[in-house]
Formats: structure tokens, sequence, C-alpha cells
């Protein structure tokens, strides 16, 4: 689904709201307040490419700042080439990213095969440290990344162990 930075803005306004109305929290933090999951459509790399369902926990280090406004993007992938990028997954207005808190995503993208890379980017002056993330997919282990590190502000970081396929 690509979109001008307006319209993507709109649909992450109503995707957030439908979520928040109509779904249940699987995110606690540690003083188990409840959350409410975020829908997430992404675009696609291929206009024939399968779409699947993946869910993100986000765990947010307890060293992090009390609360971030900063604009916060995900993309993962495989080794084949096929990602999942998500340009926007914060909320400033839903309390998602305090610290020692875990937030949960529900992410719609393109099929990928195992995921081997995960980045992320943090657009802001608040600052953000996310401890870990696990990426849960269709008929595939969950994989973690362990992060624990101050994002930088203004580019991709995170982690790549994938291995060049042959064709």
């Amino acid at each position: 689904m690509v979109m001008k930075m307006g319209g993507q803005y709109l649909v992450f306004l109503f995707l957030s709201l439908a979520a928040f109305l109509f779904s249940f929290s699987q995110a606690r933090s540690i003083t188990t307040s409840t959350k409410p999951q975020i829908l997430i459509e992404t675009n696609q790399t291929a206009a024939t490419a399968r779409r699947c369902p993946y869910t993100l926990t986000i765990k947010t280090s307890c060293t992090s700042p009390k609360s971030t406004r900063d604009r916060v993007s995900i993309a993962f992938g495989d080794s084949y080439g096929f990602e999942v990028y998500a340009p926007r997954i914060d909320n400033p207005s839903s309390k998602i990213f305090e610290s020692c808190s875990t937030d949960t995503f529900q992410i719609h993208g393109p099929c990928i095969y195992e995921v081997c890379y995960l980045n992320l980017k943090r657009v802001g002056s608040d600052g953000w440290k996310p401890e870990s993330v696990k990426v849960y997919g269709p008929d595939r282990p969950a994989i973690a990344f362990k992060y624990d590190k101050f994002l930088p502000n203004g580019v991709w970081f995170g982690f790549n162990h994938c291995h060049k396929r042959s064709p």
C-alpha cells in the first residue's frame, strides 16, 4: 500500500483507533496496565506477493526515557529479498514505548521465509532504547533480536544474520 505521507498518517490513525476499539491487549507493562495491539498494513515488495500476518513484541528497556514521542519505523525480511516495512509503528498519544513496557503489534505484509534481518529507525529528540524485538510469523518459529542500546537518530539500526542465497 503506497501512499503519500499524509495518507499514511491518516491510515495509521484509523488503524490505531480501530485496533484500540476492537482488540484486546496482549501487551503489559511492569505496572500491569494494558495497552491495545496496533494493526499496521505495510507496503508490498511485489504486487503479486501473498500476504501474511506477523506479531511483533517490542520490549522497551527500563533505562529508556519514561516515554518517547519519536517516530519509529521497522523493516524485517529474509535472505530472498522479501521485506515487511512499516513506516510508523509509534503512537505518542497511546503511551507506546514507555520504559519497562512490552508492546504488541499485528503487522500484515508479504509472506517471507525465515526472518534473518531486522532494522529499527527512530526520528525525534526524545530518544528510545529498545531492549528486544521478537517476530512471530506463520509456520515459523519466533526470532528475537536483542538491542539494549539507544537507537541513533534518523538512521536504520539493527541486525543482519542473512546468508546470501545462490540463484
